[in-house]
């Protein structure tokens, strides 16, 4: 009678563990660097902040000019305005006025 021994081998033991730890590792690469990841939240946190930030500056500016505007209505006219703004489109200013030239505030 024949007896064989085999020799065990450890390898079969390690392969379940080994695609576990693969597919953890992928996921969690993308849990965090992925388009819908942690790291994509806090760019695109800092992206609303900005964007708020500009709306606000955007907002007061509408309001400036929407105040301005209504000066110049129909039932509410009123003549300093539109003398200020003829003079300015007309490049015109009485002899006894001084002008005071002040640079554009760009953006």
């Amino acid at each position: 009678m024949w007896t064989r021994q085999h020799k065990k081998r450890n390898t079969g033991a390690l392969i379940v563990p080994a695609v576990a730890a693969v597919f953890l590792s992928y996921f969690g690469f993308h849990a965090f660097q992925g388009e819908y990841g942690i790291y994509a939240k806090y760019r695109l946190e800092e992206r609303v902040a900005m964007l708020e930030g500009n709306l606000a500056r955007v907002s007061a500016e509408r309001t400036h000019l929407e105040r301005r505007v209504q000066l110049l209505h129909d039932g509410t006219l009123e003549k300093d305005m539109l003398d200020e703004h003829a003079r300015r489109a007309l490049n015109l200013a009485l002899p006894d006025e001084i002008v005071i030239m002040r640079p554009v505030s760009g953006n």
